[in-house]
């Protein structure tokens, strides 16, 4: 007779187990018929995922059963989210090499469900929903989708109009804690790269980076004083030594270049003017290219601004700012231009080259949401 071997059993038994088994079956929810339905749930979902609840089920029972979990008091977010994180930081601690933790924030509106009576203002304030804050963990070699490390759901508040710098900044509500907060379960690894776009150049962000222990990449969207180098230079003070950020990146030396395809698309373009700073939106057809683009780095002292409008400290900190760019754009064609701030050390080309790599994962997110 022919048996099997542990390997082939533990393959059939994995092989076995369903995507809601994998991620929800040990969900701790009060009742283990409710953690029963919460897989066949997610199973639903992963055979259907497009379309309305109605459709993903696949009888009115089955609908009337997720309405019944939903509305179960200990079925919570953390509660259903607990046994996928924890999978998910699992496999980053047994993933041997870089792993990217992307983080960003999508909108979930829900402004024509009236009945949601706790959602909080979206947009302008004209639309009703929550806030949603991921962080997405990817294999930089493939990106592959790990899992999702955090999500955070918030409800933006009300706040006064003339709410005070102070005031804001103390506020446990503060929207720009998201950042931060969205980082609390990873460890401090420096195989670990928190990936994130110009809403969190914050500094009390850049800060909190900077002391966690892990490496990150963060696109600079502000024109920050900075002092050149680490070393600190007899004489040499913020007032006499520092420069603008990207000014002072763009006097950097090329330390290589490589052709990138842009493919068409629509970008949206959104300026602030006037008193009231109204939004100007415009839409701009981009025509697909090949351009062909610089890279420089440097290391910087990153000042802290004099004005704080997150929590922490004074002293600046010790990063590379990264720039990407394309000296010779088509006439009438605004030029491609990256800064990158990380603690990565950037010295070489294929340093760089690996910086602006994981920085480019990050549409990925922008495809989850």
């Amino acid at each position: 007779m022919r048996t099997e071997s542990p390997a082939r059993r533990q393959q059939a038994s994995l092989q076995a187990d369903s995507f809601g088994e994998t991620h929800f079956g040990n969900a701790i929810l009060g009742d283990q018929r409710r953690t029963k339905r919460l897989v066949r749930v997610a199973d639903a979902l992963v055979r259907h995922p497009g379309g309305s609840l109605p459709e993903k089920m696949r009888s009115p029972a089955e609908l009337a059963g997720l309405y019944h979990l939903v509305n179960c008091k200990t079925v919570t977010h953390e509660s259903v989210l607990a046994q996928h994180r924890n999978l998910t930081l699992q496999k980053i601690t047994d993933h041997d090499g870089p792993v990217l933790v992307i983080h960003d924030t999508t909108e979930l509106d829900f402004t024509g469900h009236t009945s949601l009576k706790d959602a909080g203002q979206l947009g302008n304030g004209s639309c009703r929903g929550w806030l949603c804050h991921n962080s997405l963990v990817v294999n930089p070699n493939n990106r592959e989708v790990l899992g999702l490390a955090s999500q955070i759901l918030h409800r933006r508040p009300i706040v006064p109009k003339n709410e005070s710098a102070a005031e804001k900044r103390d506020r446990e509500d503060r929207e720009s804690r998201l950042w931060v907060a969205g980082t609390q379960t990873l460890p401090a690894d420096r195989k670990i790269i928190d990936v994130c776009d110009r809403g969190a150049d914050t500094f009390e962000f850049l800060e909190h980076e900077a002391l966690s222990g892990r490496t990150f990449v963060v696109r600079s969207s502000r024109a920050r004083s900075v002092i050149p180098g680490h070393a600190d230079v007899a004489g040499q003070t913020m007032e006499n030594s520092s420069s603008l950020l990207h000014e002072y990146s763009r006097t950097q030396p090329s330390l290589g270049q490589w052709a990138l395809s842009v493919p068409a698309a629509k970008v949206v373009k959104s300026k602030k003017s006037g008193k009231n700073r109204t939004t100007k939106t415009t839409v701009i057809d981009r025509k697909a290219r090949e351009a062909i683009l610089l890279v420089s780095a440097t290391p910087i002292r990153l000042c802290a601004p004099s004005k704080k409008a997150g929590e922490h400290g004074d002293q600046p900190l010790l990063l590379w700012i990264v720039r990407v760019w394309e000296p010779n754009p088509p006439e009438g064609v605004e030029p491609l231009e990256w800064f990158l701030l990380t603690n990565h050390p950037v010295t070489i080309f294929g340093a760089a080259w690996d910086v602006v790599g994981w920085y480019e994962c990050r549409w990925i997110i922008e495809e989850f949401h």
